[in-house]
């Protein structure tokens, strides 16, 4: 749940600018709203990014959250923090917009900016961040938030297919729970994921099973060859990744001609706080714009439906998407 202090609206209450000029007149504190204003992140994110000590940046952060100038929320260990402009009060918004334009050329920033795109690009952000707080209990978590037939729904998709299934690839792979029950009827099953801990799950579950490979990889830049599998799965990934056009790009790139591509992800809502809460970077999709991305990155046949919601789910509904590539 996001937490947020309240501050002031009215803007002739001089104690409340008063005590932005005071938390405002910090240099770490200008650093680290200008950071969250740009990605959520946790505090070792932010620790690495401004090269200063857990216990000096939690005490800038709590200084933030006081004033109402940050939200957080928690997940699993890890707590997360984010500066949303639109949820200030209207007068605390154009403060923090005059100081931010007053320091836009600020060396600093830039340094900043530059070692935060490349944490980013290294996989440290936010979504890593969220599943390594939660690798160990993803499974239920995943049940009781979108229902227990998410394999299913992926594993009738991919038939009628028009080639044989013997090669799968599992795009952000998780806890391995699909590629643990495909497993008695695939001969070669590649489960790719960039969270090392999610990985780690699924080596405990997968420690009987030969026909299985796991790759810690980008999902837009993965070792697998052109052409080399028969199906490509993603469940419940695009909402976590900056590019999910690159996603399909690549799983496109991998599958074989006729092979069957498949992708459940959430359908488009509004919950915002949602979002938050699960380390999301999008609200889901619409069924055209799901759509579009499979013809964009070259599939045919595509389909796309709305799933019928769990009734005891408590997350939003989603969509099944698939096409032959």
């Amino acid at each position: 749940m996001i937490q947020t202090t309240t501050t002031p609206t009215d803007q002739a209450q001089p104690d409340a600018v008063l005590a932005w000029m005071s938390c405002l007149a910090d240099a770490t504190r200008v650093r680290l709203l200008r950071l969250l204003e740009q990605q959520e992140l946790g505090v070792s994110d932010l620790c690495a990014v401004v090269q200063m000590p857990q216990s000096t940046v939690s005490r800038h952060l709590k200084v933030l959250a006081e004033q109402g100038w940050v939200t957080h929320r928690r997940s699993g260990t890890t707590n997360f923090y984010r500066v949303i402009a639109d949820e200030l009060a209207p007068s605390q918004r154009d403060f923090w917009r005059l100081t931010r334009d007053s320091v836009a050329e600020w060396a600093t920033l830039r340094q900043d900016a530059a070692r935060l795109a490349t944490r980013l690009a290294s996989g440290a952000g936010r979504s890593r961040a969220f599943f390594a707080g939660l690798a160990a209990s993803w499974d239920a978590t995943r049940d009781t938030v979108y229902g227990p037939h998410l394999n299913a729904h992926a594993l009738a998709a991919l038939h009628p297919a028009e080639r044989a299934v013997k090669t799968v690839a599992d795009f952000g792979c998780g806890t391995a729970s699909l590629l643990s029950l495909l497993a008695p009827f695939v001969d070669r099953l590649h489960g790719i994921d960039a969270s090392p801990e999610m990985l780690t799950a699924s080596k405990a579950r997968l420690s009987d099973t030969k026909s299985i490979t796991l790759h810690e990889a980008d999902l837009t830049d993965t070792p697998l060859d052109n052409d080399s599998v028969d199906a490509a799965l993603s469940v419940l990934v695009l909402t976590y990744v900056e590019d999910p056009a690159a996603v399909l790009d690549e799983m496109q790139r991998v599958s074989a001609s006729g092979g069957r591509v498949v992708v459940i992800d959430l359908l488009c809502h509004d919950r915002d706080d949602f979002r938050r809460d699960m380390g999301q970077q999008t609200n889901g999709f619409t069924k055209p714009q799901l759509k579009r991305l499979f013809a964009d990155a070259g599939f045919n046949q595509v389909e796309v439906v709305e799933l019928p919601p769990h009734p005891d789910a408590t997350g939003p509904a989603l969509l099944l998407a698939r096409g032959v590539a």
